[in-house]
């Protein structure tokens, strides 16, 4: 029995179904959605960027509102993925009894957390758009690179959703989430270069960001924004990659032995 929790994920494009009823659920509320996405980004380039920005004119080689701009990009995705992965996945799995609905049909649990990842990560493009709209409408970035944000908001919403619904799956109310947004996400938004180079960390702080997800995307946005092709590329994308695939099984195991109880 135990051998089954740890089977390697068996997919199928019936996960598609499930996608596409998050899709109809969360158009109901797309306005108020598409709002607050917009809302946050601008709190943080009109605030910090303007505010700091007086103050310091200058960071990391180019101006502050435009070395903010990729950090808040990068951490409002992150934040759209892991609210969505922990908060209405828990009520979907707990609250509601979506999954158990669903399991009822011939789709299965791993397709189901499949599409949990993938919706999450849909909502987080969205945010990275939301954030790329301010960005240009503020006329910082004008370059066409700027436009591989997007592709880079779907990676990082596939990372930070798939290590979100590890914490679902272990969650025993939405109270747990309160410890990971205060032990992992502000810390790591904190370590990870969004408000402040990384080089300025004591080197210990500085080996412990080069493992963070979070530091790697925001050194493939933040050149892509200014015009620049990131450094270390490949490096980058598989350091995401490895979390979004790791942090996927990983869940998916432990929604198996959740749920088989």
């Amino acid at each position: 029995m135990k051998s089954q929790f740890f089977a390697m994920p068996e997919l199928s494009m019936r996960f598609l179904p499930v996608w596409k009823r998050h899709l109809l659920v969360w158009w109901k509320v797309a306005i108020p959605s598409i709002l607050g996405h917009l809302a946050d980004p601008l709190i943080y380039m009109l605030g910090l960027g303007f505010g700091l920005g007086t103050l310091i004119p200058e960071m990391g080689g180019t101006s502050y509102l435009l070395f903010l701009a990729g950090g808040t990009l990068c951490y409002s995705t992150m934040n759209s993925a892991s609210f969505e992965a922990l908060y209405s996945g828990f009520s979907r799995m707990h609250h509601q009894r979506t999954w158990d609905a669903i399991l009822n049909t011939p789709i299965t649990l791993d397709d189901i957390v499949l599409s949990e990842i993938l919706w999450a990560a849909t909502k987080s493009v969205m945010s990275g758009l939301a954030v790329l709209l301010v960005i240009w409408i503020l006329g910082m970035s004008h370059t066409l690179l700027s436009l591989w944000t997007i592709p880079l908001a779907l990676l990082i919403g596939l990372c930070f959703s798939a290590i979100g619904l590890i914490m679902t799956a272990l969650a025993p109310s939405y109270d747990f989430f309160m410890y990971y947004f205060t032990l992992v996400i502000t810390p790591m938004m904190m370590l990870s270069g969004v408000f402040f180079p990384v080089d300025q960390l004591p080197g210990v702080l500085q080996s412990v960001s080069a493992l963070l997800p979070l530091t790697h995307a925001i050194d493939l946005a933040r050149p892509l924004l200014i015009g620049n092709i990131p450094h270390n590329i490949m490096l980058h994308l598989i350091v995401l990659a490895v979390y979004s695939l790791a942090g996927f099984y990983l869940s998916l195991i432990l929604f198996r032995h959740r749920l088989s109880k």
